[in-house]
C-alpha cells in the first residue's frame, strides 16, 4: 500500500494512476472534501502537523509519499527511524522544503543559480541591493508556492518592509537577483530507490502572477544542447540529493540560451501534467513506479506536440455544463478535472492537447480552457 501525505489534486491523480497499476493507496487529508478524498477509498482525516496521526497513517503503509512539501522534516526523520520507507526521503525533501538550503546545496554542487543571499538584517539587504542592484527578488524560504511568499523589491525602503512583515510572522527570507529570463522551463526526471533515472523532454511553462498558465512540449525552438543541459541538472540534482520519486527543476532560460535554477518539487508537478496524455508513461503512474522501486516507464511524447492548460476558476459556479460545448468542439480535447468547488484564480482542472503543428494545438488548448473557466462562450 502507497500512502500519500496530503489529499489535493496530486493525490487525486495518483490514485487514477494506482487503479491501473493495481497498487492500493492511501490519502491522509486534512478535508473529507478534498480532491483526493472524494475518489479513495480508505482516506484518513487528519493533520500532517500532528505527529501521532502522521505515525498512526504510516502504519499501515508500505511506502510513505507526498501531494506536497510541508510535512515536518522531523516528522519524517523520526518515521524513517521507527522504519517507515519515505519518498523522497526527509534528507532530499528538505531541499524543496527550504529555498535557503537549496541554494546553499545547489551552489555547492556548482550548479546555475541566480545571485542569492540569506537575509536576517537590513544591513544584509543593503548589501545585497549594493551588489546586485534594484529590482530584486525576496522569497520566503518556507511555505511559499503559486507566488505566495514571493516579493520583488524596487527600493531599500520596499525591501525593509517585506523584512518587518515577515520578521513579524517569524518568517526566514532569501534574496535573489531578480533574472532577466526570457522564458521559463521545466525539466522533470523521476528517480527510484536503486538509482534508476529518467528524463522527461524540457517544456516551456507559461506563468501568469506566478501561476502556471499553460506547458508546451517539447519547449519550443530549445536547442537539443540547451535541452540536454537541462536534463543534465535535473539528473544530477536527483542523484545528488538522493530524490526518490518525481522530481521538477523549475528553470529560468535567458537570451543568451544558458539556464538559472528556480525552485524545485519533489513530486508530480504541474508542469508534468501533459504526461497524462501525452507520454507513453504518465508522471503520476512513474511517481508511483518510482516510489515502490519498480521498473520505471518509457518517457517520450506519443505525438509532436503537447500543450497543457489549466483550468482556473472564474465566472461559471458548475463546470460540468460546459462539458457539451468543449468535447463537440474538440473531440481531441482531454479534460482533467479535480473536484474542486469553483473560486476566482483557483486551479480546478487542466486539459491536455495532442497534435502536429505547434499553434493549431496550442489555439484547441486555450479554448477549451477559457471555455471551461467562462471567459468564453462560443
Amino acid at each position: 500500500m502507497v500512502g500519500v501525505v496530503g489529499g489535493g489534486q496530486l493525490a487525486r491523480m495518483m490514485q487514477q494512476a494506482a487503479i491501473g497499476l493495481g497498487v492500493e493507496l492511501r490519502v491522509l487529508a486534512q478535508r473529507p472534501d478534498d480532491p483526493a478524498a472524494r475518489v479513495t477509498p480508505g482516506t484518513v482525516i487528519g493533520d500532517h502537523h500532528d505527529f501521532e496521526a502522521l505515525k498512526a497513517f504510516a502504519a499501515g503503509c508500505d511506502v510513505l509519499t507526498f501531494d506536497h512539501e510541508h510535512v515536518p522534516t522531523d516528522f519524517l526523520h523520526e518515521l524513517e527511524a521507527a522504519g517507515v520507507a519515505v519518498r523522497p526521503g526527509p534528507d532530499a525533501l528538505v531541499y524543496a522544503q527550504d529555498k535557503g538550503l537549496m541554494r546553499q546545496r545547489l551552489s555547492a554542487l556548482g550548479l546555475p543559480c541566480p545571485q542569492w543571499a540569506l537575509i536576517s538584517s537590513a544591513d544584509d539587504l543593503a548589501d545585497f541591493g549594493a551588489t546586485v542592484g534594484f529590482p530584486f527578488v525576496l522569497k520566503a524560504t518556507r511555505g511559499g508556492y503559486d507566488g505566495r511568499g514571493v516579493w520583488v523589491v524596487d527600493d531599500l525602503d520596499a525591501a525593509k518592509a517585506v523584512l518587518d512583515g515577515a520578521a513579524e510572522r517569524g518568517v526566514a527570507l532569501l534574496a535573489e537577483a531578480k533574472v532577466p529570463f526570457v522564458r521559463e522551463l521545466s525539466a522533470q526526471v523521476a528517480r527510484s530507490p536503486h538509482g534508476q533515472a529518467a528524463a522527461y523532454p524540457v517544456v516551456e511553462s507559461l506563468q501568469i502572477d506566478g501561476i502556471c498558465r499553460e506547458v508546451y512540449v517539447p519547449a519550443p525552438g530549445l536547442s537539443e544542447v540547451a535541452a540536454v543541459e537541462a536534463q543534465r541538472i535535473a539528473l544530477t540534482i536527483a542523484k545528488e540529493l538522493g530524490v526518490t520519486g518525481m522530481l521538477a527543476v523549475e528553470m529560468f532560460e535567458t537570451a543568451d540560451g544558458s539556464v538559472l535554477i528556480n525552485e524545485l518539487a519533489m513530486r508530480p508537478h504541474n508542469s508534468g501534467h501533459w504526461s497524462m496524455d501525452g507520454a507513453v508513461t504518465g508522471q503520476f503512474e512513474q511517481h508511483l513506479r518510482a516510489v515502490l522501486d519498480l521498473p520505471l516507464g518509457q518517457v517520450k511524447p506519443v505525438a509532436p506536440v503537447v500543450v497543457m492548460a489549466n483550468v482556473l476558476g472564474l465566472d461559471l459556479p458548475e463546470v460540468y455544463p460546459a462539458y457539451k460545448h468543449v468535447m463537440a468542439h474538440d473531440p481531441g480535447v482531454k479534460v482533467h478535472m479535480y473536484g474542486k468547488d469553483v473560486k476566482p484564480g483557483r486551479k480546478i482542472g487542466h486539459v491536455n492537447v495532442l497534435g502536429t503543428v505547434f499553434d493549431d494545438v496550442a489555439d484547441r488548448a486555450r479554448h477549451a480552457a477559457a471555455y471551461l473557466r467562462g471567459e468564453i462562450d462560443e
